[in-house]
């Protein structure tokens, strides 16, 4: 057991920066504004690759899955009365530019209809998620075809409910005799959204609170996302932000409305706030500080990944099972992944500059999805492999069988090794 824990440290905290600094990760955010909006920008449908067949012998018979909601309104109102607040009193002050008097005309003309809706699922976040429970059922026919029972639970958020019932009709478009069967709830909680349960239900563990012996997110967002070339494109003089509430706050609030309004909104109003330059430095801040908290927080996912555990193997027992489904949020599925160490995500580094190699907010977009599926031979030997976003990912603290094919049972070793090392308290 010891051999094993040494492993497990080594494989989540001592990887080479060479697995994964293969490329110029801002080269590819510079191509695509999409993957510079982050966790705010749109599940991305293209350029998907093929999957890697099973092994002889093995066969699709379940699929235990995670997923955040669809494409939504800002999360919270603030986004947008921040803004209006901060646009509204530098008109009064005349402190606008030119530039700055047209962002706030067109803030005028927009923001109203999100900012009642804060929160909501848009009709894009609707579409995505019955897609993906398309592709699902199209992906694997041998799972979802026939008089299959799939159990789906979201957390109690309208865009969780809303995202679960698209992804079922998607399910049962193709696979109309699926029995689906819904479910929300505050006790639901416990598995769809851990941290977020009703106090009560919280549990715990060891680490869950342990803090990276690396710099603040505030302190590298500072040095780095060049914030005054933002706020000198709309102000004449923007000092009057330090005498305002969340005033410190605009810069961040307007990023993140760039980075998601055409989730819901066709007309380019803010495109280009932000130069080539710029958008990356703000991402690069805005990524770092996903780090931080996916870093940090991964051990309190342990009651969800218990939740897969538990549900795949009685599904193991039950030959009409074919699929457990829950639905919840971005900043669940980001620390589930560096729990699970998906393709080096649970990696320390000692470099803030470093996050980006192994940590890209952008593979959590809106919609996106994580589904385990299994794989069963004739002599009952388990395997499975992890797909995000509808792509394979690999597990480097396991051996893998054959290309992402895992055995089920070395990573049940690996959790009850991780499970040693931190207990509830």
């Amino acid at each position: 057991m010891k051999k094993y824990l040494v492993l497990v440290t080594l494989f989540f905290f001592s990887l080479s920066i060479g697995f994964a600094q293969n490329y110029d990760v801002l080269d590819e955010v510079k191509a695509d504004v999409r993957k510079s909006s982050g966790m705010e920008g749109p599940f991305r449908f293209d350029g998907l690759k093929p999957l890697t067949k099973a092994p002889c012998g093995y066969k699709a018979f379940y699929i235990s899955h995670y997923a955040r909601h669809g494409s939504r309104y800002s999360s919270s109102s603030r986004t947008y009365t921040i803004i209006r607040d901060v646009l509204d009193k530098a008109d009064e002050l005349g402190v606008l530019t030119p530039y700055g008097k047209d962002i706030h005309k067109k803030y005028e003309s927009f923001y109203l209809e999100p900012w009642t809706n804060t929160g909501d699922l848009v009709p894009l976040g609707f579409e995505q998620h019955k897609k993906i429970g398309e592709f699902a059922a199209d992906s694997f026919p041998e799972v979802l075809k026939g008089q299959k029972k799939v159990d789906a639970i979201s957390s109690t958020a309208q865009r969780s409910i809303v995202s679960m019932s698209a992804f079922s009709l998607g399910l049962k478009g193709r696979c109309p005799k699926l029995d689906i069967t819904l479910g929300s709830n505050h006790v639901g909680m416990t598995v769809a959204a851990p941290p977020s349960a009703p106090e009560s239900l919280v549990r715990h563990f060891k680490g869950e609170d342990a803090k990276l012996a690396i710099e603040s997110e505030e302190s590298f967002r500072a040095r780095t996302s060049r914030e005054n070339e933002l706020l000198d494109k709309l102000f004449t003089d923007s000092s009057f932000l330090g005498k305002m509430k969340y005033g410190d706050r605009f810069a961040f609030e307007l990023w993140q409305l760039y980075c998601g309004y055409h989730n819901y909104e066709d007309r380019p109003l803010f495109d280009d706030l932000f130069t080539d330059d710029l958008r990356l430095a703000f991402w690069e801040a805005e990524n770092y500080g996903s780090y931080i908290y996916e870093a940090t927080a991964r051990y309190s996912q342990i009651p969800l990944l218990e939740d897969i555990i538990q549900k795949a193997e009685a599904a193991f027992k039950d030959p009409d099972k074919a699929a457990d489904l829950r639905f919840g949020h971005d900043y669940i599925l980001e620390a589930l992944a560096a729990l699970l160490n998906l393709n080096g995500w649970g990696t320390a580094v000692s470099r803030p500059e470093d996050v980006k190699y192994w940590f890209q907010n952008y593979n959590v977009p809106m919609a996106a999805t994580l589904m385990m599926v299994f794989y069963r031979n004739a002599k009952g030997d388990i395997l499975f492999k992890v797909l995000l976003n509808e792509e394979e990912y690999s597990i480097p603290q396991l051996k893998a069988v054959k290309g992402p094919y895992y055995r089920w049972n070395d990573f049940l070793a690996w959790y009850d090794a991780m499970r040693a090392e931190h207990p509830e308290i």
